[in-house]
């Protein structure tokens, strides 16, 4: 059985903005917006949502096979990615466009300004799911991140024809995509992961309530932030996980792709939701606390501390004993 993750691959661009963006904005004049930020520096990471969660996996010792399409600039970041665990061999690689950019600006309020060159990612909707099971075997999950909106589809639309438990992740997308889209990406998802924000936006664009969301999904997963994890599924009382205690914020940047690879670990390994939201939000604490998405390290014996002191030694015990 294999997890395979769908989504971007990118390279992240990183600046920090020593100030407030809020105090150069005029709200009667944002339709005339033109301003510029002085930055104290420059971070060129590896990013994208695929490669994130994937080795968010193969920390915490699972093997995740990447799906997505990149540039031939992609041969460092592959050698990257396949030290850490991560199967590349399904990886499209284009022959005329470079790997996808993403250029972000945080100020000291964690606010952002960003945006995303799609690159070769617009050739994903090439990429065909079922030459990847046949190699690596059938799918525990195929995790669908948000990707070229057409790739996005095909993916889903293949999940659903050949019975492959698929995890609806469109994140960014939502932003651009309409009901239709929307709609057509999550029906019969096993899990549905958004922010709080983005389970709003979903619910305003495809014209379903919570309740008509949770008719089509199996459960729905919303990050809070600084207040943790709500759970949702039908005719189940919700389940609410708080914020790992003692973080040390730093760049928010792949902090959810952080969490979702800790929670798909654990649904891997036969764990609760609640147990799963526990392992998300302490894999989120290390991208939180550096700068990048894949800058982070740990011991077995320093995750399952950290997971205790927030969640109890009954939860150390249950996690520890699957982390390699």
């Amino acid at each position: 059985m294999s997890l395979l993750i769908a989504g971007s691959i990118a390279t992240d661009h990183l600046m920090t903005f020593q100030g407030k963006f809020e105090d150069s904005l005029v709200v009667e004049q944002l339709d005339k917006l033109s301003v510029s930020f002085l930055v104290d520096d420059l971070e060129i990471r590896r990013g994208g949502v695929a490669p994130n969660i994937c080795f968010g996996l193969g920390q915490l010792g699972l093997g995740p096979v990447l799906v997505g399409a990149a540039g031939e600039d992609f041969t460092d970041y592959r050698s990257w990615l396949e030290r850490h665990g991560v199967d590349c061999h399904s990886v499209h690689i284009s022959d005329s466009k470079h790997t996808a950019r993403f250029v972000c600006t945080t100020d000291t309020t964690m606010a952002q300004f960003a945006s995303f060159y799609p690159g070769a990612m617009s050739e994903a909707r090439q990429i065909e799911l079922l030459p990847i099971v046949e190699r690596v075997g059938e799918p525990d999950y195929v995790l669908i991140g948000a990707d070229d909106p057409d790739g996005m589809l095909r993916h889903t639309e293949e999940c659903r024809q050949r019975g492959y438990r698929f995890i609806a992740d469109p994140s960014q997308q939502l932003a651009f995509g309409e009901g239709d889209l929307i709609r057509q990406l999550i029906e019969g998802a096993y899990l549905l992961f958004s922010n709080e924000y983005e389970s709003h936006l979903i619910e305003s664009k495809t014209g379903w309530s919570s309740d008509d969301i949770l008719e089509r999904v199996g459960a729905q997963v919303i990050t809070l932030g600084k207040d943790g994890v709500k759970i949702v599924a039908k005719d189940q009382e919700p389940v609410v996980v708080p914020a790992l205690k003692n973080v040390n914020a730093v760049e928010p940047t792949g902090v959810g792709d952080a969490f979702r690879a800790g929670f798909l670990a654990a649904t891997e390994w036969g764990l609760s939701h609640e147990r799963a939201a526990q392992v998300g939000c302490t894999l989120a604490a290390y991208v939180v606390e550096t700068v990048g998405t894949q800058e982070y390290t740990f011991t077995r014996e320093q995750f399952v501390a950290r997971l205790g002191a927030s969640y109890g030694d009954d939860a150390a015990a249950e996690v520890g004993k699957h982390l390699n």
